[in-house]
């Protein structure tokens, strides 16, 4: 089995059958052993994961905790990240 650029690789039909893989299943890789086993992840235990949009979201509110962004208005946030627009003819 070859990998590809992307590091993809394709796994057997068989294999797919035998473990119950469908388009949208989860998939985790175990190290055990120096080895690499591929398992199926249950429902129960997928909807336990993160997805990566709510780790992105969790990331983000601990950051803004961390420096304190919750002090700051939105605007004042803005001039901290790109500078004041002071300078910019309102009309």
């Amino acid at each position: 089995m070859r990998v590809t650029e992307k590091g993809q690789v394709t796994i057997p039909k068989p294999v797919r059958d035998r473990l119950g893989i469908a388009p949208g299943s989860e998939v985790d890789f175990v190290f055990r052993d120096g080895d690499v086993h591929l398992i199926r992840v249950t429902e129960s235990e997928s909807e336990e994961t993160e997805s990566r949009g709510e780790r992105a979201v969790r990331v983000l509110r601990e950051a803004a905790k961390k420096y304190r962004l919750t002090d700051f208005t939105t605007d004042e946030i803005m001039d901290m990240t790109r500078g004041p627009f002071d300078d910019v003819d309102p009309s």
